[in-house]
């Protein structure tokens, strides 16, 4: 049989700081990308002329998507997943992530020893800061809120760091899936522009019954919301407008139900939390504009769950249901870091 073909996308906004350093550790995986595509998303800091000279010193054939304006994070990746038709495995990849040489044979490797996943999720790791964790597979909590497991927690307290196991979604900062499970689930919803789309696309592929595998042996070094800033107005506004439609798109009809009390509940705390460190406007602006696209959300819901294979008990199965107390004390103390 032919190898298996993998395609890797990174889509660029205003990233020139992080892009040599991206396509350098790219060029140097023990098993390398067969493609390299590169959306730039309207930048205007010289992102593209790093590229292009990064490129041209690591003799890398990098194929560069310039949309004229800023799709947006899932509407420029679906772009790149649709040209390569060609290729098994799709590899997304932040240009503020730098992955060990070993990434994506290991995530790779892992695919072929688990055909029952559709994503795969790397360990992630604070830059410049080791000893700390930015995170090791997505959660979803039964309030329809989403964080990076461990994310901010000394590695060597966290106990399953290490331990390959599934996990409710991959961080798409740096991930793999499989090309056709990408395809059946719809890819990336474009409406969200930005932030929880990876969470929303791991919901759907669990509804469809395809599992994520988290990889602790695919390493990267990830910085973090480098383009909009770290719980800046806009993350938080794309962030919870976001959650707020997967919830409402993803969640079966009887867990949606079971958990709406407690929905109702993590988004009041999300308001005061976010209000009480200055950033009220963003958080209320979200949640409203989050209501005022139910009606697409909804008639999108109809066909999510049309198309559903798992059943209520298998999806409930991988949501968390930790008390809401435990994160936010856990945010709290990664904040005080």
């Amino acid at each position: 049989m032919p190898a298996e073909r993998v395609g890797l996308v990174i889509v660029s906004y205003n990233a020139a700081p992080y892009l040599d350093r991206c396509l350098s550790a790219v060029a140097a995986q023990a098993r390398p990308p067969d493609r390299v595509v590169l959306v730039d998303n309207g930048s205007n800091d010289g992102s593209l002329e790093v590229a292009r000279s990064a490129a041209r010193r690591l003799h890398m054939p990098l194929e560069i998507v310039l949309p004229g304006r800023n799709l947006g994070f899932a509407a420029a990746n679906n772009r790149a997943v649709e040209l390569l038709e060609d290729c098994d495995f799709v590899a997304t990849l932040n240009p503020d992530a730098f992955p060990e040489t070993g990434w994506l044979a290991a995530m790779v490797a892992t695919a072929g020893d688990h055909p029952e996943a559709a994503s795969f999720a790397s360990r992630l790791m604070m830059p410049g800061d080791p000893a700390h964790v930015d995170g090791s597979g997505d959660v979803y909590h039964a309030s329809g809120l989403a964080w990076r497991h461990a994310h901010g927690e000394r590695a060597s307290e966290v106990g399953d760091l290490l331990q390959a196991r599934d996990v409710f979604a991959a961080c798409a900062a740096a991930a793999l899936f499989r090309r056709d499970d990408w395809v059946r689930a719809g890819g990336f919803d474009e409406r969200y522009f930005c932030y929880a789309e990876d969470v929303d696309l791991g919901f759907r592929l669990q509804l469809l019954g395809r599992r994520c595998r988290y990889v602790p042996e695919a390493v990267a070094v990830h910085v973090g919301s480098a383009s909009s800033g770290v719980d800046s107005a806009f993350a938080v506004y794309h962030g919870h407008r976001n959650l707020e439609w997967t919830f409402v798109k993803d969640m079966p009809g009887a867990l949606l139900v079971r958990y709406l009390p407690l929905h109702v509940v993590g988004s009041v705390g999300s308001i005061v939390w976010h209000a009480a460190h200055g950033r009220a406007r963003a958080i209320l602006s979200a949640k409203w504009d989050a209501l005022r696209g139910l009606p697409a959300v909804w008639r999108a819901r109809k066909q999510v769950q049309r198309a559903r294979v798992a059943d209520a008990a298998s999806i409930a199965a991988v949501i968390d249901r930790s008390p809401l107390i435990t994160r936010v004390r856990n945010r709290a103390r990664s904040g005080r870091r």
